[in-house]
């Protein structure tokens, strides 16, 4: 009876073993690896589904219209803001304009007589070129037909007659000096000098090239003119600017607006104009009053002719939040709107209306509340947000 005891014990310590694992069998045990917190509770609603900000994360376009924008994001897109301020700004009028000349610092050489153009010592000046006030450009020769070629030498050879004739009357008057009155010895010697200058004249006017020169310092903004070439009285040949000294003439359908211009500006490609108003006319040139402004400053090159549009400032105010331009775009319907920076990740579109203050500013008179922060750079990318 001795081997019983065993058997119960051997039975004993395989159930301890086997029995549990063998209580579960085959099923799935995926659920334990679950965090609890990512359970859900029963009964409850189902979690929505909204963006996980990380950096790894894509902007993108949320229900409402709004942008989801991530910090990292954020930097790649170089996203600039500013805070909106509701102020005091002055009103302003745009005018139609265009680059002029500084009439005092440049000016215009033309033909006086027709003629054929021959070049200086230098050569005929290029664009571009800089000359100084007074510098030969070039030379012009008469052209005369033959008919005026012959009346000048007749002229001339009438003259050449005239001039021997007095030359010994004047040495036969010297001769008889006590004998003559002083008098007709004096008119003798007047008759041969007056003589000798008309004889160089019209020896002068035959034969002798007539010089042009620059009416001023500056560059040679147009050049109209070859060697050999035939032009007539009054075509114009060069054009001298100084590109220091530039001015620019708009026109104002308003009389009233003459007097009432603080300051102005103009924008321009790759930079903006600072204008000083000098005056403004009082005829009319195409039904408009002409205004004329200096450029004072400028960062950008110019060309005499170029257009551009004035923005004048007028002493008048109103209210408004003054930001850069570059913080306007447009919408799908072309209505100007600004992106507003609604949360640390968020951006709204807001449309609004504008005015321009100078060249590079916009005041916004509807749309943003003071202390609004406006996307001042990179609001075009924000607008590629899918």
């Amino acid at each position: 009876m001795k081997p019983a005891p065993l058997a119960i014990l051997l039975a004993i310590v395989l159930i301890g073993i086997c029995g549990p694992t063998a209580a579960h069998g085959d099923e799935d045990h995926g659920q334990d690896k679950v965090p609890p917190a990512a359970r859900a509770t029963p009964g409850a609603a189902p979690i929505a589904s909204t963006p996980r900000i990380g950096a790894g994360d894509a902007a993108q376009r949320l229900a409402d219209g709004s942008l989801f924008v991530p910090k990292a994001v954020q930097r790649q897109l170089g996203l600039r803001t500013h805070m909106a301020k509701i102020t005091d700004v002055p009103t302003t009028v745009e005018f139609n304009g265009k680059v002029i000349a500084d009439p005092n610092a440049g000016g215009r050489v033309q033909a006086s007589q027709s003629g054929r153009i021959e070049a200086g010592l230098h050569g005929l000046p290029t664009l571009g070129q800089k000359v100084s006030k007074g510098q030969v450009l070039a030379y012009l020769r008469p052209v005369t037909s033959s008919i005026e070629r012959g009346n000048s030498a007749a002229q001339l050879a009438d003259l050449e007659y005239q001039l021997a004739i007095a030359e010994r009357k004047e040495k036969r008057y010297a001769q008889l000096e006590g004998a003559l009155p002083q008098s007709a010895i004096e008119a003798a010697h007047l008759e041969l000098k007056a003589l000798k200058k008309r004889r160089a004249a019209v020896g002068a006017s035959i034969n002798a090239a007539e010089a042009l020169l620059a009416p001023a310092s500056g560059m040679i903004s147009a050049a109209n003119a070859v060697v050999g070439q035939v032009v007539e009285i009054k075509e114009v040949l060069f054009e001298v600017v100084d590109p220091a000294r530039l001015a620019v003439e708009a026109l104002a359908y308003d009389p009233a607006l003459v007097t009432d211009i603080a300051s102005a500006s103009a924008a321009v490609s790759g930079g903006a104009l600072e204008l000083q108003f000098v005056g403004g006319g009082r005829q009319l040139r195409e039904q408009a009053i002409p205004l004329l402004f200096r450029v004072k400053t400028s960062n950008t090159a110019l060309a005499v002719g170029q257009p551009l549009k004035v923005i004048a400032q007028s002493s008048r105010t109103s209210k408004g939040a003054a930001v850069p331009q570059a913080a306007l775009v447009k919408t799908g319907a072309g209505e100007m709107a600004v992106w507003i920076h609604a949360d640390a990740e968020r951006f709204v579109l807001r449309k609004v209306r504008s005015r321009a203050v100078d060249a590079s500013t916009v005041v916004l008179t509807s749309g943003v509340a003071d202390g609004e922060r406006v996307v001042t750079q990179g609001a075009g990318l924000l607008a590629q947000v899918r």
